[in-house]
């Protein structure tokens, strides 16, 4: 989404409700965030082999 309108990410997330890849919130577009506004989704995890990071939006803390 972020290289087809010409921007950049600083790092992937993916939901674990539905699959979905975006960029993070660091990144310029926050497609990751808006994600969540519009699915309600409310955990995403990093997509980096081996990361144990997990956010959740509804809490706004690492889980």
């Amino acid at each position: 989404m972020c290289e087809a309108r010409g921007g950049g990410w600083t790092a992937l997330r993916i939901c674990l409700t539905c699959g979905w890849v975006a960029c993070s919130d660091d990144s310029p577009n926050r497609h990751a965030q808006a994600h969540y506004q519009e699915t309600d989704h409310p955990l995403a995890a990093a997509t980096e082999p081996g990361s144990t990071w997990r956010w959740c939006y509804v809490h706004e803390r690492l889980v």
